[in-house]
C-alpha cells in the first residue's frame, strides 16, 4: 500500500496519551487518598486503589511492551474502553452520577474524537452512555458523612446523566467537526507549500536557462556561420548539402529551446530577478495568461501605479496568478482587471463575466475542499485550492481580500487591497 494511502489511516500518538493517563492516575491516587484519610470519608478504599492499580499496570505495558510509536485505530479504542471501565468502576463506589467527578466520564471519547475514525468514535460514545445510563440507576451511595445529608429530588438525579449525556454528543460533534477541518486546512497548507517549493524551483530553473541560452549563444552563432558557408561551399550536392540544411535548422531549435526555458518559469527574463512596479507584474501575468488562453484581458491603470516598485515576492505573483487564473477559467469572454493606487492604498480588482460565485459558497470562499451544490459544468467545478492558495499568500504579505458577485458584471469580482506601508516594506 502506498504511502499517501497509509498515512490517511487513524492514529494515536503513544508517547502523549501515557503521559495524560499518568495525569489521570495520580489525580486518581490523590484524590482517594485525600478524601479518606484528610477528610475522613468512608467508602471501599481497597478496591478503589485496586481499579487505580489495574490503570497504573496498564500504562506500565503501554510504555515498555507495546513497541509501536503510534497506536492503531483498533488498539486505542481497547486502551479508551478500559480507561472508561476503569472510572465507571470507581464513580460506582462513590456514589455514581452523584459523584461530581462524574464528567471526567467524557474525557476518553472527547479526547479522541479528532484523532479517531467515526466508528471508533460512535462505539465510544455509545459505551459511555450505556455507563451513565448504569451508574445513574446502580452504584454505592456517596461516601459518608455526606451520604448522611446528601438528599436531592429525583428531577435533579435524572437531570445529572441527560446533561452529561447531551455534553458528551456535543462535545464529540464539534471536537470531530474541527478535527476535520484542521486536517484540510494542514493538508491545504502542505500543497500550498509544495507549489511554492516547485515555484521556487522552477524560478532557479529559469535562471540556470537563461545563463546557459547566454552562455551557449555564441558557440551556437559560431556552427551556424560555419554550416553557412559549407552550405556555399557544398552547393549542388544534394546529399550533403541535405545534411548542412538540417545541420542548420537543429541549431536555430536549440536557440529556441534555450530562450523558450529560460522565459518559461515567469514567461519573461526580466520577471525572474528584478523589482517591477505592480503594474508591471500584472501586464507580465495577463501576458502569461494570454499565451495560453483565447479570452480577451481588459487591463485599467491609473498614472500612479507605475511609480514605486515593491520588492520581489513569489508569493505575492503566485498570489495574483491564482486569482487571474480562476477568473480566466470561468470567464465567458473577458476578464477585466483594474489597479489604482494613491499615497495611501495600492488596489486591484478581478472581474469576469462568468456566473459568478455560487450562493452556496460564498461566505465561505478561500476555505480549501470547497465545493457548490449549484455548480451547472462539473468541469470546471474545483475543489477552492486556488483561491485558498492564493487568499492565504497574499493576506500573509499584508493584503486584504474581499470575494464577491460583481455589481456591475454577471461574474465573480475579487478586491485585493494593500495599505503602501506595507505593500513596499515587504
Amino acid at each position: 500500500m502506498k504511502f499517501f494511502e497509509t498515512s490517511k489511516h487513524h492514529f494515536f500518538k503513544k508517547s502523549t496519551y501515557i503521559s495524560l493517563r499518568w495525569i489521570a492516575i495520580a489525580g486518581q491516587l490523590i484524590t482517594i487518598n485525600f478524601v479518606y484519610f484528610f477528610l475522613n470519608f468512608n467508602f471501599d478504599f481497597l478496591s478503589a486503589n485496586l481499579i487505580v492499580f489495574v490503570g497504573i499496570l496498564s500504562n506500565l505495558y503501554l510504555t515498555f511492551i507495546y513497541k509501536k510509536t503510534q497506536l492503531s485505530d483498533r488498539s486505542a479504542f481497547f486502551f479508551l474502553i478500559g480507561d472508561i471501565f476503569q472510572l465507571g468502576i470507581l464513580l460506582y463506589l462513590t456514589g455514581g452520577v452523584n459523584n461530581p467527578f462524574a464528567i471526567f466520564l467524557l474525557i476518553p471519547s472527547v479526547f479522541s474524537a479528532p484523532n479517531l475514525s467515526l466508528k471508533t468514535n460512535s462505539l465510544l460514545v455509545f459505551l459511555t452512555t450505556i455507563v451513565i445510563i448504569i451508574l445513574t440507576f446502580y452504584s454505592e451511595v456517596l461516601p459518608s458523612p455526606i451520604s448522611d445529608h446528601f438528599h436531592i429530588s429525583p428531577y435533579y438525579h435524572y437531570s445529572i446523566p441527560v446533561s452529561l449525556v447531551i455534553a458528551l454528543f456535543f462535545l464529540n460533534y464539534f471536537t470531530m467537526t474541527f478535527g476535520i477541518e484542521s486536517k484540510l486546512r494542514k493538508e491545504a497548507l502542505t500543497k500550498m507549500e509544495e507549489v511554492m517549493a516547485k515555484e521556487h524551483e522552477l524560478l532557479s530553473l529559469g535562471g540556470q536557462a537563461a545563463a546557459a541560452a547566454h552562455s551557449l549563444g555564441t558557440p551556437l552563432s559560431t556552427i551556424k556561420i560555419i554550416a553557412h558557408d559549407l552550405e556555399k561551399q557544398f552547393k549542388g550536392q544534394k546529399d550533403i548539402e541535405k545534411d548542412i540544411v538540417l545541420l542548420s535548422s537543429q541549431v536555430e531549435r536549440c536557440n529556441e529551446i534555450l530562450k523558450r526555458l529560460s522565459l518559461n518559469p515567469v514567461e519573461e527574463d526580466d520577471f525572474i530577478d528584478n523589482d517591477l512596479t505592480m503594474r508591471d507584474y500584472l501586464s507580465e501575468i495577463i501576458s502569461s495568461f494570454k499565451e495560453i488562453s483565447k479570452k480577451s484581458f481588459i487591463f485599467n491603470y491609473d498614472q500612479f501605479s507605475n511609480i514605486k516598485k515593491i520588492t520581489k515576492s513569489i508569493e505575492i505573483v503566485y498570489g495574483l496568478r491564482n486569482f487571474i487564473g480562476n477568473a480566466n477559467k470561468f470567464a465567458k469572454n473577458t476578464i477585466y482587471i483594474s489597479l489604482k493606487s494613491d499615497s495611501e492604498i495600492t488596489q486591484i480588482t478581478i472581474e469576469d463575466d462568468g456566473d459568478g460565485y455560487p450562493r452556496d459558497v460564498l461566505s465561505k470562499i478561500g476555505e480549501p475542499y470547497l465545493k457548490s451544490n449549484d455548480t451547472k459544468d462539473k468541469s470546471k467545478s474545483g475543489l477552492g485550492l486556488g483561491l485558498f492558495i492564493g487568499k492565504t499568500l497574499l493576506e500573509k504579505n499584508f493584503a486584504s481580500i474581499n470575494c464577491r458577485n460583481s455589481k456591475t458584471r454577471s461574474g465573480a469580482e475579487v478586491i485585493i487591497k494593500w495599505n503602501n506601508k506595507d505593500l513596499f516594506n515587504i
